[in-house]
């Protein structure tokens, strides 16, 4: 893996604005994304996990400029590219793709194949004639594992794990160094689902592409991940090496997130301790004071409701945010 960092993320807030009231004069705050900062090496995979409504989607978009970032900083390759314009974005895109999550929704139900494909073509590509893009498209689908005569079909024709290779087509279109996989696995069948992952994995090496993977499935994220961020109520709470956060996890949250995941084994799966956290998760429209897991936190103390904890060294490129872990 190379040294040299990709993609920095610093400070990155997202809110959204809320209407309430009759007429929708008064706004309240969502503060989807509230200040985290990551780092994302070249030709990496970085998964970022959490529960339904932690952020991890929202920090996607809002890395590729899907959403406008509240504050924050974007730099990828040097180039700060938080504030920039639609049109000074343009050589940005076509560097960073998204895979989406929902193979269903993500393609227009009117075109074929070949014009899904093209379309990205036809907007970043240095390809001028019809051919050489039907080419490419050939060349693209068969890469995913689908077939020459899938180009002219629909995407009603398809199933969902087929679905999801002409959404990864798609993406590998312009040639990205970046790619925003936003839980590509999520809505497909559990045999599909290590296909998925298996092509992602190759298409990583052959291409030198760099990942930000976001998922549920935690055994997924380990599988691929070299390192995994885990995120709770816009907030990323710990981050490290993936073995060393499945190893050597210290903050509370990601203790319970783990012991949720499935063991194989009967006799382990009984002697494992699963940890229940109590009541929900409080509303990201007003947070919690001090740290926002404390509400949930078996192990929550006074100081925990008082001062919002940093995210601190703890060795080995890992980070946590938690009062009651010692600092390196």
């Amino acid at each position: 893996m190379a040294g040299d960092k990709l993609l920095q993320v610093e400070n990155l807030t997202k809110y959204f604005y809320k209407p309430q009231g009759l007429f929708g004069q008064k706004k309240q705050i969502v503060k989807s994304v509230d200040h985290v900062t990551f780092d994302i090496m070249r030709n990496e995979t970085l998964g970022l996990v959490g529960e339904s409504g932690c952020g991890k989607t929202t920090v996607g978009r809002t890395i590729t400029r899907l959403y406008e970032p509240t504050d924050g900083r974007i730099i990828f390759d040097g180039q700060d590219i938080s504030h920039l314009t639609k049109k000074e974005l343009l050589p940005y895109r076509k560097k960073m793709q998204m895979i989406f999550q929902d193979p269903y929704a993500s393609l227009n139900a009117r075109m074929t194949v070949m014009d899904i494909i093209r379309e990205a073509l036809d907007l970043h590509s240095d390809l001028k004639t019809k051919e050489e893009k039907s080419k490419r498209v050939y060349e693209l689908l068969d890469r995913v594992g689908l077939m020459r005569e899938h180009a002219n079909r629909y995407p009603h024709e398809f199933s969902g794990g087929q679905r999801q290779r002409i959404g990864i087509a798609r993406a590998l279109a312009v040639d990205p160094e970046f790619i925003v996989c936003d839980e590509p696995i999520s809505a497909l069948d559990v045999s599909i689902q290590a296909q998925v992952v298996n092509m992602l994995e190759d298409l990583q090496r052959e291409f030198g592409l760099t990942y930000l993977f976001i998922a549920h499935d935690l055994s997924m994220v380990r599988h691929i991940s070299d390192r995994i961020g885990v995120m709770y109520l816009g907030k990323l709470v710990e981050i490290g090496p993936s073995e060393e956060i499945y190893s050597h996890h210290l903050h509370p949250y990601t203790e319970a997130l783990l012991s949720s995941v499935p063991v194989p084994d009967p006799e382990k799966a009984r002697a494992k301790e699963q940890i229940v956290l109590q009541g929900d998760i409080p509303s990201p429209i007003d947070p919690p004071s001090g740290c926002r897991f404390r509400t949930r936190c078996p192990r929550a103390c006074e100081q925990c409701a008082q001062v919002e904890p940093e995210l601190k060294p703890v060795g080995n490129d890992h980070f946590v945010a938690c009062h009651l872990v010692n600092a390196e």
